[in-house]
This record gives structure tokens, sequence and C-alpha cells, in this order.
């Protein structure tokens, strides 16, 4: 199964969002294999968001992602870098479709609930920015059997 990487955002925090929308990764029958809290701070921000560093909304960006702590998150579930983007919307969420997490809790481009991983390679190379390797867990999961078929599970 693949892993994919999700940051809920201080605007998700400051909300009082974050059980609303890890209720909704869980439902989806995603499951947490990492979770931590922890400050962010411009040097690690200018590493993830490398891409951005040169465009006019950086500081903004920095500003709106360090003003609380966030909540990473490592899930885990078949084809999860596709479902977990799927599920969060478009990046502005004014244009995210309704039933999507930006869809649903967001009305603006910049302070826009989460991150997801945009690819599975991606996904590999945020969590291990973001989590140590003993930092990600490997469980039994009583109800894996009643969310995949059995030619899905380890594929």
């Amino acid at each position: 199964m693949e892993q994919t990487f999700v940051i809920l955002k201080p605007s998700t925090i400051q909300r009082s969002l974050v059980g609303d929308v890890l209720t909704r990764f869980q439902r989806k029958g995603l499951f947490i294999t990492g979770i931590k809290m922890m400050q962010l701070d411009e040097q690690i921000l200018r590493i993830h968001y490398a891409h951005l560093v040169d465009r006019p909304f950086f500081p903004m960006l920095v500003n709106s992602m360090t003003v609380t702590p966030v909540i990473v998150m490592v899930l885990k579930g078949k084809d999860a870098v596709a479902v977990v983007r799927s599920m969060v919307g478009a990046t502005n969420c004014r244009n995210a479709a309704p039933g999507t997490i930006r869809g649903d809790f967001g009305m603006s481009g910049q302070e826009n609930i989460v991150h997801a991983s945009d690819s599975p390679e991606n996904a590999v190379i945020e969590i291990n920015r973001f989590f140590k390797p003993e930092e990600i867990f490997d469980y039994p999961i009583p109800t894996l059997a009643a969310t995949y078929a059995p030619d899905e599970i380890d594929q």
C-alpha cells in the first residue's frame, strides 16, 4: 500500500477543523501511520516550498504557515496519493468542488486547510523531511478486510 504526506495547516488548527478533516480521511478508508504536531519555521518552509520561494507571495505563505503549529501526518492506503489529492480539491478553495475538504471548509487560496503530496515520489521526500523512520508505524489494521477486496491488499 502507498503512503502519502499531509499537513493540516494553521487555518485548520485555528478554525477547530482538525477532527472533521481527520474523520474524512479515516472514513474514506485511509490509515494514519504517523502523526504529530510541530511548529514550522522559515528554514523548513524554504525547503518544502522551494518551487515557490521566488514568488511574490512567499513571505505571506511563511507568515501563514508559522502563525500556529501544524499537524503533519502520513496516511496509508491503496493509491493514497491520488485518493487524498482528490479528497482535498483545488488549491484555491473557492474553486474546489463541494464535497472536497477545501470545497467544504475553505474560502481562500492561501488559507486552504491542507497540504497534500502531489506524487508518490514527492510523498516519500516529504515524509522523510518531516518524520524519522521510527515515527512511522506499521500495525495490524482490523478493518483492512472490510475496506479492501482481497486482491487490493498489499498491492
